[in-house]
């Protein structure tokens, strides 16, 4: 087996299912009480969440690429950045490590290919949402990734920092949320990716009636098939 290496922490509420989701895969496929071999760096998010905010992307890219590295070195044979806003710093991690690098919108397009969908609507924070480290890799597959109008986006963005990350989830913010989902679907989407790892705990993807791509799960779910010599 080999070993799975996590940056947690932004938030620990997703990460803790990160961890959790991680273990109760590797004992359904192994049996008994076999577990997943993890190493973990928690980092305190305000620190992140500030270099993000004041767009001090090199210093962000720097910090992320030597957290990867310590793992690497602790033993870590992949990285996993345990929330799709940090992956942002992906592509400096990738050339400042030796390992693969575990990439969650990767992931998550293989997946909507998979269901032969060519349109989905993202959903998370703006910086996941505007900027092109996800909606790209979607491309790459001929996906196109439709979102929110502008109102939503910040809607959005609040919540996840100021209400979920401190695990924090009301009825009316799930209720705005569905809303806004609703609207992507009128819109043409044929399924929605939740692209921030707190969303799921918001809305359980199995409660609802459209196609749901849950990152957490699928980016999860990846790091168990690769610790398990399933893929490269």
């Amino acid at each position: 087996m080999k070993t799975i290496g996590l940056i947690g922490g932004t938030s620990w509420v997703s990460t803790a299912d990160y961890y959790r989701i991680i273990n109760q895969l590797t004992t359904q496929h192994l049996g008994g009480i076999n577990s997943a071999q993890v190493l973990m760096y928690s980092v305190n998010y305000v620190d992140f969440k500030a270099l993000v905010d004041a767009g001090e992307w090199e210093k962000f890219n720097s910090v992320v690429s030597n957290l990867a590295q310590k793992l690497e070195h602790a033993g870590a044979d992949c990285i996993l950045l345990c929330a799709n806003t940090m992956h942002m710093a992906a592509d400096a991690v990738r050339q400042n490590i030796n390992i693969p690098l575990l990439h969650i919108a990767e992931v998550t397009a293989n997946e909507v290919a998979g269901k032969k969908l060519s349109k989905v609507g993202l959903v998370g924070t703006k910086f996941t949402m505007e900027k092109d480290f996800f909606k790209d890799k979607l491309r790459q597959q001929g996906i196109e990734a439709i979102i929110p109008d502008a109102p939503a986006r910040d809607f959005m963005h609040a919540t996840i920092f100021d209400e979920m990350s401190n695990g924090i989830f009301t009825p009316a913010t799930r209720a705005r949320y569905e809303q806004e989902i609703d609207k992507l679907l009128q819109a043409g989407a044929q399924g929605i990716i939740f692209a921030c790892t707190e969303i799921p705990l918001l809305i359980p993807p199995d409660e609802c009636s459209f196609p749901v791509f849950d990152t957490l799960d699928l980016h999860a779910k990846s790091a168990v098939d690769f610790a398990q010599g399933l893929t490269q």
